[in-house]
């Protein structure tokens, strides 16, 4: 009998190493990616049964790039592995479609469970997070517009980019795009998010969770 298929990503080179002998242990992993666009290319290459993912990683977060692969396969399968500890970022990843939320020091354990519970069509999250998450969702059933949500796939990588430092030359060159379509979207981000300048847009970035500080 097959064993199911495990794709992995996450930028930090020793805790990927950890997790990769981990999950062999139970799981055929088909490949370790470092980052968003990485990710999204080998699923839809290698279409794994499950993705266990970092939320924070370089040029694209873990959930922009859940967003981006569920427009071609909304059954997709993702489980975040994270040190987000904050109610905020486990409902946004939710709200995106993830079947897992695990932080990074929980029992081993656990993420068997969270991605055995992907594969059966259920959703887990690490208990120390649940009921202050589903209290929060009592209290405030209907969360406030988020504006990351309402910002398309290509502003979300030109913003998360700016934030981790690029410049509009070198963001042009990496998308192939144009220096001034570059800074069409810029300035658009900056409208519709009512942000003055560059530093806000970066504060902005920040604070939402598209970067890590």
């Amino acid at each position: 009998m097959s064993r199911p298929r495990v794709l992995l990503a996450d930028d930090h080179r020793m805790i990927a190493e950890g997790l990769k002998r981990l999950l062999e242990q139970e799981f055929e992993l088909v490949a370790v990616v470092e980052d968003g666009h990485q990710l999204v290319e080998a699923a839809r290459t290698l279409r794994p049964d499950v993705i266990v993912a970092d939320i924070t990683m370089p040029h694209l977060n873990g959930i922009d790039a859940l967003a981006q692969l569920r427009r071609d396969n909304p059954d997709v399968r993702v489980v975040f592995l994270t040190m987000h500890r904050d109610t905020a970022y486990a409902r946004r990843a939710l709200e995106a479609g993830a079947r897992g939320y695990v932080l990074k020091h929980s029992a081993h354990a656990e993420l068997f469970v969270a991605v055995r519970a992907a594969l059966d069509g259920e959703t887990y999250i690490t208990p120390t997070l649940a009921g202050e998450l589903f209290r929060d969702l009592k209290v405030s059933p209907v969360q406030p517009v988020n504006p990351v949500g309402a910002l398309t796939p290509r502003q979300c990588e030109i913003l998360q980019l700016f934030a981790e430092g690029f410049s509009t030359k070198e963001i042009a060159s990496r998308l192939d795009i144009s220096p001034r379509t570059v800074e069409f979207h810029k300035y658009q981000l900056m409208d519709s998010l009512k942000l003055q300048s560059s530093a806000e847009l970066i504060h902005f970035a920040i604070k939402n969770g598209i970067v890590a500080v």
